[in-house]
């Protein structure tokens, strides 16, 4: 609008009249330490093991994860790299999308781009992680081999339904994640939150908060800071018994 006035495309800027609602911020789940090690514990059965597994450990989004494909995850260097992301097309969510749906008769799901352009990132992974994912990539086979001809398109994706089509969301939710944090007496907490978990855990464990909002792919440290700034009373405490032990003379508590 600014530049309209400019152009003389417009007298005035109206948006200026506005008065913008407060933003209110959104309280931030994740699980604590020791509920992470309860929840680690209780996923050793669960048939999508793997997927938990992966949030905890690279901290990536949902969508970032079901929008994965074989190429992607680089077994040799002990990485996967994010290049994309899936949507689901529902009429609650986005409106816009669900009109294109109906109109153009497409899939229930589609492939964007990156959140960001830092979205586009490559994460190391943990060994119990990358073998983790090399049995589920041998499973996945072996599902494939046994589906009827005609009844499996394989989109390469990490994380398919025996159908090859993307794994929903929600289902995975409500079917195995909903159901598992119950059975281990654990917080109602979201997929979302295993990323929040993996913020917290490095964090809180010292990491570098660079380091954490590359791993989340953030589009920059503040946002990290922001999100998390929970975290920091610990890290300062941290940083002052550090910054106390740097300033000692090397005799303080000796008799």
């Amino acid at each position: 609008m600014k530049q309209a006035v400019k152009w003389n495309r417009i007298y005035r800027n109206p948006v200026e009249l506005i008065d913008l609602p407060r933003q209110d911020k959104k309280e931030m789940t994740a699980l604590s330490p020791e509920q992470v090690k309860t929840f680690m514990e209780a996923i050793t059965f669960s048939p999508w093991k793997v997927i938990f597994s992966l949030l905890i450990d690279s901290g990536m989004r949902p969508g970032e994860a079901l929008g994965l494909k074989w190429d992607d995850v680089d077994f040799q260097n002990g990485r996967v790299t994010i290049n994309r992301s899936l949507t689901r097309i529902q009429k609650n969510s986005d409106p816009e999308l669900y009109l294109l749906k109906i109109i153009l008769n497409i899939k229930n799901w589609i492939i964007q781009e990156p959140k960001t352009k830092r979205s586009r990132r490559t994460i190391p992974l943990t060994k119990q992680v990358l073998n983790d994912l090399r049995e589920h990539q041998i499973k996945q086979k072996q599902e494939k081999l046994k589906a009827k001809p005609g009844t499996y398109t394989d989109h390469k994706f990490v994380f398919a339904a025996n159908n090859g089509e993307p794994m929903s969301e929600q289902h995975i939710y409500n079917r195995y994640f909903k159901p598992l944090l119950k059975s281990a007496g654990l917080p109602d907490v979201r997929l979302y939150d295993l990323r929040h978990s993996c913020a917290t855990l490095l964090l809180s464990a010292g990491e570098n908060p660079k380091v954490v909002s590359e791993r989340l792919g953030h589009a920059s440290i503040v946002l990290t800071l922001d999100t998390y700034s929970h975290v920091l009373p610990d890290m300062q405490k941290g940083a002052t018994e550090k910054m106390e032990e740097l300033l000692s003379d090397g005799t303080t508590g000796k008799k």
